[in-house]
């Protein structure tokens, strides 16, 4: 479809596939109202049934997708999480359905106010390529169990995840309770210019502002999960050897692919050296050897790769210094630090979504906390200290959408904590 297609104003016409699917939605939505919650539960729970008998077809597409991506890590990311997202929904639906009251000033006596939760209609949820599987489930698990009949818009850079995806969903519900739709960035353009009742979109801050501003015709009303650039900080006193395991696991899972991955690391002057050696040290202890390792995860496609490898380059040319822990293979990247960095170079400024780890001294706690605030505010902020006082002033002196003291990523799989920033 191109956007010629398209109905005046870009919005797609009733006659128009897209259109159609979603004028279907909302009739079947004002024709059965809002749904009980047994037909949620049941919803939620087909949602868990096909990804349950779907698992090793998961693995499969999500290692085709990426040229390799390890299986434990597709297990725990996409698959656990999601039946753990699945069941956080079904035991909280009650509770989040139930009515609550509300207090009522003197004047406003003998009446009562109650806020009572309704579903917004007909839900879009716009995914991304990282987590194929989970970030296009995730926010449905919440759609459905707020009522709610959905679209999903899956990544056209993984695309026999999103092709599985599709067949899953239209092998467990009908076309008007949920539907996938395929396409490139054409077809995603088109899908924001729905009115949806509401609008999910995770992804990048470029994206995310074209979203937005086709969103905005319908005035619909936006959700947006963007990525950043998170930091990590070690503290003078820190445990080091915990702190770079924790590290080393959060940037290589999924080869630094993750949104609330370690950005870049402030660590105290004085422990530079140390942190710098055992970092390294650690990678190689994880992963011996990148060739051949089914358990190292690959970039995904080679636009990625070469953004990467441009950026490394750039920071090279520039006076950085590079250190790598092994040898990459393919879209193998090895975990890569990078000294002496710059302000004005893209490892600094850019969201690195790769193995990639600028490593910048700090002389004082001050001084990490005020290039945090320089910035924009992070998805994630992680601290490692066991100074109390230098945490509190971390936390409270920074601005971050979640924030994870002496470990990092783990807060994003804690259904209870809100995920944004």
């Amino acid at each position: 479809m191109s956007i010629a297609e398209l109905s005046d104003g870009g919005t797609p016409s009733a006659e128009h596939p897209l259109g159609s699917r979603f004028a279907a939605m909302r009739v079947a939505n004002l024709r059965d109202g809002a749904p009980g919650r047994e037909l949620r539960l049941d919803r939620l729970q087909r949602i868990g049934a096909m990804v349950k008998g779907s698992r090793d077809a998961i693995i499969e597409a999500v290692d085709a997708d990426f040229s390799g991506r390890a299986r434990e890590e597709t297990l725990l990311a996409e698959i656990f999480t999601t039946l753990s997202t699945v069941r956080h929904a079904r035991k909280n639906l009650g509770k989040w359905m139930r009515p609550r009251r509300r207090a009522l000033d003197l004047a406003f006596k003998p009446a009562s106010a109650r806020l009572i939760p309704q579903p917004l209609g007909v839900v879009g949820v716009i995914s991304p390529w990282n987590y194929p599987l989970l970030m296009a489930l995730s926010p449905l698990v919440g759609a459905v169990a707020a009522g709610n009949r959905a679209m999903v818009k899956p990544s056209e850079i993984t695309p026999r995840t999103s092709a599985l995806l599709g067949e899953m969903i239209q092998a467990h519900f009908a076309a008007d309770e949920i539907a996938v739709v395929q396409g490139g960035r054409d077809i995603g353009e088109a899908f924001s210019r729905l009115p949806f009742d509401h609008l999910l979109y995770t992804g990048s801050t470029n994206v995310g502002r074209k979203i937005m501003a086709a969103a905005a015709e319908n005035l619909t009303p936006v959700t947006l999960e963007l990525g950043g650039k998170s930091p990590a900080i070690i503290g003078g006193d820190a445990d080091m050897a915990a702190a770079v395991a924790s590290i080393v696991r959060g940037k290589l899972f999924n080869a630094g692919q993750t949104c609330v991955a370690p950005d870049y690391i402030l660590v105290a002057r004085d422990e530079l050296e140390q942190f710098v050696e055992r970092t390294l040290a650690q990678a190689n202890k994880f992963y011996p050897s990148i060739e051949g390792n089914a358990d190292y995860s690959a970039i995904v496609n080679q636009a990625q790769f070469d953004r990467l490898q441009t950026m490394l380059g750039q920071a090279e040319d520039q006076g950085a210094r590079i250190l790598t822990a092994g040898t990459g293979a393919g879209r193998k990247m090895p975990l890569t630090l990078l000294l002496d960095t710059k302000d004005a170079m893209a490892v600094r400024r850019e969201e690195i979504f790769g193995p990639l780890l600028p490593v910048i001294p700090y002389d004082d706690i001050s001084d990490a906390i005020s290039h945090v605030q320089k910035g924009d505010r992070p998805l994630a902020l992680y601290i490692y200290s066991r100074d109390q006082n230098a945490i509190d002033r971390v936390l409270g002196e920074t601005i971050s959408g979640g924030a994870v003291v002496n470990d990092c990523l783990i807060h994003a799989g804690v259904e209870d904590l809100p995920f944004g920033g």
